[in-house]
């Protein structure tokens, strides 16, 4: 009944009784949703992979005129939307970041999105595009939020945490915001009243105790404005970025990240068991280790 401590927090992510750690983890999340597990029917639509940030973890990222470089138009992005699943309920909308985009780009395509299937719904933008689209509107941030919301957005992914630590940022990613800057936004897109996911991206140059302290913010985060719908810890791929050389995280590692996250993180909903990284194999074994939501199918 004690809320954990980032030093229980740190005592789970390094101990070697993973069992425990699920049942314990499964004992919270049969608790809060009994035998449930959640999912949607959704699209994943990437608008360009045009992007200036230069991630060291990246494999996505393109210039324009490299070799598989592309921006769609607002138009491609309906016609696709029209051509896809019929029994689609979300549209999951992220990119690279490219300042040379216009802002009504933004609206334009969720204006695009809401045209092709009306009754679905747009979730887009990570905070780092967000950042971006703020800066190239010249407005605040309700403003652009209000903008957004009448084109067709609903929420927002949440991505583009990485992990709050301004060593690993300066390391890998400098040219990305630091975690002050996503707190703000988050804080501000929670108040105006979209919801978000959170995230954390792990096994790449993080140490345990800088795990720690990224869930640490997210949790006081989510106790002053319970904007945030679910927690997803995203397992790196090492294969084709500057990082090649690291190991991918181990299925030990990928379902203690799901149980530390649901016993910590006592203040988030949902846990997504996110397939796509995990594997399917360990995401269904993460259903019975505090994961209830498997993202999109």
């Amino acid at each position: 009944g004690e809320r954990l401590s980032s030093a229980d927090a740190l005592a789970m992510l390094r101990c070697d009784d993973l069992p425990l750690l699920g049942a314990l983890a499964n004992h919270v999340r049969r608790r809060d949703w009994g035998r449930d597990a959640f999912y949607n029917v959704n699209i994943h639509i990437n608008y360009t992979n045009w992007c200036n940030k230069f991630c060291s973890f990246c494999a996505f990222q393109r210039r324009p005129g490299d070799d598989g470089a592309y921006c769609l138009t607002p138009e491609q992005i309906h016609d696709q939307l029209r051509a896809a699943n019929p029994e689609a309920t979300e549209v999951h909308m992220v990119a690279g970041v490219w300042p040379a985009l216009p802002y009504e780009y933004y609206l334009d395509i969720c204006r695009a999105a809401k045209a092709a299937r009306p009754d679905i719904l747009v979730k887009a933008f990570t905070m780092v595009e967000v950042d971006q689209i703020v800066k190239t509107a010249g407005k605040p941030l309700e403003d652009v939020l209000a903008d957004l919301k009448e084109a067709g957005l609903d929420s927002m992914p949440g991505g583009g945490a990485e992990v709050f630590s301004e060593r690993v940022r300066l390391e890998l990613y400098p040219k990305k915001m630091g975690s002050e800057r996503w707190i703000e936004l988050a804080r501000g897109i929670h108040r105006f009243g979209f919801k978000t996911n959170c995230t954390m991206l792990y096994g790449m140059t993080e140490t345990l105790e800088e795990r720690v302290d990224h869930m640490a913010q997210l949790r006081a985060l989510q106790d002053e404005t319970r904007g945030f719908q679910a927690f997803i810890p995203l397992a790196f791929h090492p294969s084709n970025t500057e990082l090649e050389h690291l190991p991918y995280p181990s299925a030990t590692e990928r379902l203690r990240s799901i149980a530390v996250g649901r016993l910590f993180l006592d203040n988030v909903p949902h846990v997504k068991a996110y397939w796509v990284m995990l594997g399917v194999a360990v995401a269904q074994t993460a259903l019975t280790m505090g994961a209830d939501d498997l993202d999109g199918t």
